[in-house]
């Protein structure tokens, strides 16, 4: 490498000096990625475009050097258990490092974060990796056929005229539940699936949750074609639910009618969820869409930390425990069994939503079902008993 000054160089690992390749947009899809990278001397690198979140860039970074284990990132000590550099100045357009801020009249503030593990540590990372994809993989053999996956749509016919759909004809497919209407429109125009999500802002609790399952639906069929569509509307609103400037009124419901619709292909943004389990108004919306997912998928919900909202089952509001014994009897938690017992008697009355229509109960008959299930359960896994020959042991 030259000692005089540069214009530009392609970007090299701080640790080793060797030249690095372009970051790629990771596997598996997740909330707020950067593009992702790995040196031949085993660092971990991302580029953060833009030079104003690099905090973010470093927690993905760190998750991404432990093999997507957030748990032994969060216990790493900074020059015993790893190593960190940046480069400044990159530009990811062009995937080079530049001498100034500006080229040609356009900023270039990027950075690449490195992140290298110790040789313990790394070894560590991969054990708890090779875990992970293990049991990862029992659970897929068991839970497979739990799955229903929809039919392929029909392709739509090549020489058909497109048809440019109108936000007041949305609104009556929605209202009429006109499925394969909007199906149909959201091929030919994806704008359909923004109207119909302008639709959530409406001060009727009734038509959001009536307007979620029906986007859950679309979402489901227009999915087996075009998968991606639907996890970038899955991402939006995830982003419109983290805007503290824009109110999130059906999202949340949204997404968990999404996710429960697919949960084959989109199984891993549940877990995103549970960031908004804080919040007063969004805390009953969470369980209710995490219950709403577990209806058919439990093994998904039972991958997440769902443990992070037991505590509800006691809440003051009866909405939020409703919500919550409805979610613990699905999944069979019977680490809250004995809570729910002590909730059979509670006559607190609320509206539950089940596939968008309203239904008046009480949160101690959640608690007589979501226990009933919980036997059943308990019930369906005793492992049959053992004979010999004729006779029962």
């Amino acid at each position: 490498m030259s000692k005089g000054p540069l214009i530009k160089t392609r970007p090299w690992c701080p640790f080793c000096g060797q030249e690095v390749g372009r970051p790629r947009e990771p596997i598996a899809r997740k909330m707020d990625e950067f593009l992702l990278g790995e040196c031949q001397c085993g660092a971990v690198y991302v580029s953060e475009p833009t030079g104003f979140n690099v905090g973010a860039a470093m927690v993905e970074c760190m998750v991404a050097a432990c093999d997507d284990n957030p748990d032994l990132a969060w216990e790493l000590e900074a020059d015993v258990d790893y190593l960190s550099n940046r480069i400044d100045n990159y530009d990811e357009q062009s995937h080079y490092v530049y001498e100034s801020r500006e080229h040609e009249g356009r900023r270039i503030g990027g950075v690449l974060y490195f992140i290298r593990l110790t040789k313990d540590i790394a070894t560590l990372s991969g054990k708890l990796k090779d875990h992970k994809e293990k049991h990862a993989a029992k659970v897929k053999s068991i839970a497979i056929g739990s799955f229903v996956v929809p039919e392929l749509e029909p392709a739509p016919d090549p020489k058909r005229k497109k048809q440019r759909v109108k936000k007041e004809q949305v609104s009556t497919w929605v209202a009429e539940d006109d499925i394969d209407a909007l199906v149909r429109a959201t091929f030919d125009d994806s704008r359909t699936l923004r109207f119909m999500q302008r639709l959530l802002y409406s001060p009727n609790e009734a038509e959001r949750y009536h307007t979620a399952h029906i986007m859950g639906q679309v979402c489901r069929r227009v999915s087996t074609r075009k998968p991606g569509m639907v996890s970038d509307v899955l991402h939006r609103m995830y982003e419109s639910c983290t805007d503290s400037a824009s109110t999130h009124w059906g999202l949340i419901e949204t997404i968990g009618s999404i996710i429960a619709a697919r949960a084959d292909l989109y199984g891993a943004f549940a877990r995103h969820l549970l960031m908004y389990r804080g919040v007063d108004s969004s805390r009953p919306l969470v369980l209710w869409a995490l219950a709403t997912i577990a209806k058919d998928s439990p093994e998904v919900i039972r991958q997440t930390p769902v443990y992070a909202v037991f505590d509800f089952v006691q809440h003051e509001d009866p909405l939020t425990r409703g919500n919550a014994v409805r979610l613990f009897g699905r999944i069979n938690a019977v680490e809250v069994k004995s809570d729910i017992e002590k909730l059979v008697d509670d006559p607190a009355p609320l509206t539950i939503y089940e596939e968008g229509k309203a239904q008046e109960t009480t949160v101690g008959t959640l608690a007589r079902e979501a226990l009933t299930h919980m036997a059943e359960m308990s019930e369906k896994n005793k492992p049959a008993p053992m004979t010999l020959g004729n006779a029962q042991l």
